[in-house]
């Protein structure tokens, strides 16, 4: 089972509250250019298990 799309309108960024995208097994800010993991379907979203994406 996926993240719900449900689940993804609730959900955002922890550091800066902008949009999340889905992108595979991750949920990306585009504002921060963080990607925050998903693991066994559950957002993980915390800021210090997010990974920097390159620019």
């Amino acid at each position: 089972m996926a993240v719900s799309e449900r689940l993804l309108k609730l959900l955002v960024c922890p550091k800066c509250h902008g949009e999340l995208k889905l992108d595979g097994e991750r949920l990306i800010c585009g504002n921060c250019r963080l990607a925050y993991p998903i693991r066994d379907d559950v957002p993980v979203m915390l800021i210090d298990e997010a990974q920097a994406l390159e620019a």
